[in-house]
């Protein structure tokens, strides 16, 4: 017998419910009682039991979901915190600052132009930048023959440019020229942030072989100065790109005093300049890299603020006291606390929970979503002395951080309004060249509940194709996964026993999410402690079927134009976008077809009547009328072009 025969069912009855009942009872169990109108005296204490009765009735339904929840607590299921964006920020300094270079402390605060309902967005900056005067005014291309000046597509960010030549070989140089009339600093660290082209109409490059993150890239880059009469080695403090195959930012070491001697290179001969570059000491690329653009005085910052000395309030010695921060979500790890006990204030240890805490452990637990703080009860977690000399302000929060949600995902150029004097930064300059990506709001229950029925089959293990895909979400901000057993991303169409491809949709915003290399590799390492020995795992993004859609409608005369077609608009980009759309909105299915009649309903909005036209063009081939529009198999679907057409009813006006 199925076990869904043995689930009991519920009562569902509700206020109206009980009392219609007991209005049928009336007449049998008391036929002299004729007035049942809610007026009467004796009808209203029918309303009264029936009211209290729904109340019991409410409260013996949550029962089960109240179990469920508890039973999530059990294996360890707690919601997921929201998760702050990332970005780039660059500090350009004015050209009238006297020194050559100048500090940007750790953690400075730069908002976004606009504010939304929670209010401003805040990034902060996560380390020290020594920010340089000297401007970055000349990129060029050395192919190993000739050089090509590639200043204007770095400036464009959206062009793209092959820093290496087409053929990327041993003996390319990538060269950035800093002046003319300012000299680099000397002997500071030089941040460039360098990221490879976004946007490509093709998914990422797979990454297979197991899945192994590389900890060095097949190809050598060595970067160098001019020196007057020869390149001489620099020092690289730190290079993220992986020789410039993914997005992230190199550190240098500029050379000592006089040891750069500015000159004319290559194309740049108007005047002379302090010039660095990038060598090919040895290559091994299967694609020539390109890049999107180089910026310098960059450092990584988060959507997340800094908090300290934050007054929690006094403890009053009961045991398990519980005690909020101001603001959240908080930053894992990062709350200091302190409790004055005796006059010193003594640090305490945030621990999960309390079921490996002493009746001597200074532990508190922390809820990231809530900011709930919670001391321990004298068993479980030592019980703080009360201080009678400071009976509202023993406890402090000497620092924490707070941040994080999809709101921090904003467009590239809005992070720009500078919250903290820096003298010599051109504040009015201040911008992140990429946009932010990576945030997301707390997880839902429904999500988490979905994740605990997965993680109890998987034992977080990845076997079968559900296993890979709610791992490959818990590696990093991953809407959507899908696995692809017996998938090789070399071979499409064919069977490769032993291979699984996963395919991440990351939550980010337009019309084609596609994952970064990092991101990419985050998930391909993630899964690779997780599966079989056998299985050959490959990681890569989603392909998409560009759509273009050509909808002309008819409104009644009493609709508002321009709200039907907003509304027309937003409803039909949700329904096909990859993360929103679909029938239940939670996403395009992979290699769904496009359905025209469910297409035709949805553009059916309030004011709209019927349709004259629905043009549907998939991947350039125009879909004739009334025919469904089929998707490769696994693909997702990108609403490049719609257009919308509304004229009103005739027939009706007459």
């Amino acid at each position: 017998m199925p076990l869904a025969d043995h689930i009991p069912a519920l009562d569902d009855r509700r206020f109206e419910d009980l009392v219609d009942a007991a209005r049928t009872r009336i007449a049998r169990y008391a036929p002299e009682w004729t007035d049942t109108n809610p007026g009467d005296a004796g009808f209203a204490l029918v309303e009264l039991f029936a009211w209290l009765s729904e109340m019991m009735i409410y409260r013996l339904g949550r029962t089960p979901e109240l179990n469920y929840l508890k039973f999530l607590q059990l294996i360890g299921i707690e919601l997921t915190p929201a998760r702050p964006a990332g970005t780039v920020l660059t500090f350009p300094v004015r050209p009238t600052f006297a020194g050559l270079s100048l500090s940007v402390p750790e953690r400075t605060p730069v908002a976004s132009a606009e504010d939304d309902a929670d209010g401003p967005i805040v990034f902060e900056t996560e380390r020290l930048l020594t920010a340089l005067r000297a401007p970055l005014t000349s990129v060029q291309a050395f192919d190993g023959y000739a050089y090509a000046d590639t200043t204007a597509a770095n400036a464009d960010l959206a062009t793209g440019f092959l820093p290496f030549g087409p053929l990327a070989n041993a003996g390319s140089a990538l060269l950035l020229g800093f002046g003319p009339g300012v000299a680099l600093a000397p002997s500071v660290e030089l941040s460039l942030a360098i990221w490879p082209t976004s946007d490509r109409p093709v998914p990422p490059p797979a990454l297979g072989g197991g899945g192994a993150v590389p900890v060095a890239a097949p190809e050598t880059v060595v970067w160098e100065y001019w020196a007057g009469t020869e390149w001489l080695p620099l020092t690289v403090l730190g290079d993220d790109t992986v020789a410039m195959t993914r997005g992230g930012i190199v550190r240098l070491r500029t050379p000592e005093a006089g040891r750069i001697v500015p000159a004319q290179i290559g194309s740049a001969t108007d005047a002379p300049r302090s010039w660095l570059r990038a060598r090919l000491d040895r290559a091994a690329y299967e694609r020539a890299p390109e890049l999107a653009g180089i910026r310098m005085n960059a450092v990584p910052a988060s959507n997340v603020q800094t908090v300290r000395r934050e007054v929690l309030g006094g403890i009053d010695g009961t045991p398990g006291q519980t005690l909020r921060l101001t603001n959240t979500p908080i930053l894992d790890g990062t709350l200091q606390l302190t409790i004055n006990e005796m006059g010193t204030p003594e640090p305490w240890h945030e621990v999960p929970d309390f079921f490996g805490s002493g009746p001597d452990d200074r532990h508190f637990t922390l809820n990231r979503s809530t900011g709930e703080v919670r001391m321990g009860d004298g068993t479980r977690g030592a019980v703080p002395l009360a201080n009678l000399a400071l009976p509202a302000s023993s406890v402090v929060a000497e620092a924490y951080r707070f941040g994080g949600g999809a709101r921090g995902n904003v467009a590239a150029g809005q992070v720009s309004t500078l919250l903290r004097t820096v003298t010599g930064i051109d504040a009015a300059a201040v911008t992140n060249p990429v946009a932010a990506d990576g945030g997301t709001d707390e997880e839902t229950l429904e999500a988490a509940a979905d994740r605990a029925r997965i993680m109890l089959s998987a034992r977080d293990r990845a076997v079968t194709t559900e296993d890979f895909e709610a791992l490959a979400k818990q590696a990093g901000p991953i809407a959507r996964a899908r696995a692809l057993p017996l998938h090789h991303p070399g071979f499409p169409g064919l069977t490769v026993p032993g291979t699984v491809t996963v395919v991440i949709v990351p939550a980010t915003a337009g019309p084609r999410p596609a994952p970064s290399a990092a991101l990419v590799q985050t998930v391909c390492a993630h899964l690779d402690n997780r599966r079989l020995a056998t299985t050959e795992l490959y990681v890569t993004g989603p392909t998409y079927a560009a759509v273009s859609l050509e909808i002309a409608a008819v409104v009644s005369p009493e609709a508002n134009s321009a709200a039907a077609t907003l509304a027309l608009e937003d409803t039909v980009t949700a329904y096909l976008h990859p993360l929103t759309g679909g029938a239940d909105g939670r996403g395009w299915p992979f290699g769904a077809p496009i359905r025209y009649v469910d297409l035709y309903r949805r553009a059916l909005v309030d004011g709209v009547t019927r349709l004259d036209v629905l043009a549907l063009t998939v991947d350039g081939v125009e879909i004739a009328e009334c025919r469904d529009a089929v998707i490769p198999d696994g693909a997702l679907v990108a609403l490049d072009s719609l257009s919308v057409t509304l004229r009103q009813d005739e027939e009706a006006l007459t």
